[in-house]
């Protein structure tokens, strides 16, 4: 009997770890943030992230998207309550509103960094 709940136990811990995902080429920028909402809805939060990157790996032309992914990315970090590394993204993410072509940026990133950032200082506050 102790076996078998052992390794019960040890499948439950081996399904949780997840490893690198491949991802197939010619996947597109809106298939991965779609793949990456849905990991994330089911918090597989590593999993998620790397569907995110892989925006940001691949298309780096495409602005639209990898702010969509690093915000994404910045907020996981936000929910898994790693607020140092989601401080850096938000904020890596609205540095480039500072940059010279800020208007070609989609602004409703911007928004959600500055209610992200001011809700964890909320938090820190209470």
């Amino acid at each position: 009997m102790r076996n078998i709940i052992s390794f019960f136990f040890l499948c439950q811990l081996i399904s949780c770890v997840s490893g690198p995902v491949e991802i197939p080429e010619g996947t597109t920028p809106d298939k991965l943030i779609q793949l990456g909402q849905e990991a994330s809805d089911k918090n597989k939060y590593d999993l998620a992230i790397q569907y995110y990157q892989a925006v940001i790996d691949r298309f780096p032309t495409q602005i639209d998207s990898v702010c969509g992914a690093e915000y994404e990315i910045a907020f996981i970090y936000y929910k898994q309550k790693r607020y140092d590394a989601a401080r850096q993204g938000l904020n890596a993410l609205l540095a480039r509103y500072d940059e010279p072509d800020a208007e070609l940026l989609p602004g409703e990133y911007k928004t959600l960094a500055t209610i992200t950032l001011d809700k964890m200082t909320a938090d820190k506050d209470q």
